[in-house]
């Protein structure tokens, strides 16, 4: 029996090409699911293209639910990195490494749509083998808390007794709650709302 609908990837692939090129055009990058390496690159390399591309600024959407810190690091620090001024918006949920990722815009320049949530906590390890590879992976662990409830103390104005307070088990905020805790600079409904 001959199969008469067209291969998925074949349809796909334009259309995957035309919104990336559109998305390019506006300066633009969207950030959905979870944080891994190959997300990291991706968005590295956007951010990269479009920085030699031009000045202006570029707009990140993200909704995600974390996922690997290293990762998350990796697009926070070159955002810091590149020249252009980078706008986050937050859609659905940001949460833990995507929380890190959109604390790297400067604090004017964090928006979010109005039924987003936000979510800190600590880093979770799943330690495996000897006892002494287990003892050295737990020690990493609180070096990692540490680095990153200083880095979210940095980016909120919070006290970093506090963070370290509201980390240590999940910490869900609604909008309004970010703008007062400082993850959120602006609510807004509408693109129009980007300044």
């Amino acid at each position: 029996m001959q199969n008469d609908t067209p291969d998925q990837t074949v349809v796909e692939a334009p259309v995957s090409r035309f919104m990336d090129e559109k998305l390019f055009k506006s300066r633009s990058i969207t950030i959905f699911g979870e944080i891994d390496e190959k997300i990291a690159r991706s968005v590295t390399e956007k951010l990269l293209a479009l920085a030699s591309d031009g000045d202006e600024p570029i707009t990140i959407y993200i909704s995600s639910p974390g996922g690997h810190v290293e990762s998350g690091d990796v697009v926070y620090d070159m955002i810091k990195f590149i020249k252009p001024e980078v706008r986050v918006i937050g859609t659905g949920w940001v949460a833990s490494a995507a929380t890190t990722i959109y604390l790297a815009a400067k604090k004017e320049n964090r928006y979010s749509l109005p039924n987003t949530r936000f979510l800190v906590h600590q880093p979770s390890g799943g330690s495996r083998g000897r006892a002494s590879d287990i003892a050295i992976q737990a020690e990493q662990i609180i070096k990692m808390r540490e680095r990153i409830n200083k880095l979210i103390a940095d980016e909120t104005g919070q006290p970093l007794e506090r963070v370290a307070k509201d980390t240590d088990r999940d910490h869900w905020m609604t909008v309004a709650e970010a703008i007062d805790y400082g993850i959120v600079g602006k609510q807004i409904t509408s693109v129009s709302e980007i300044r």
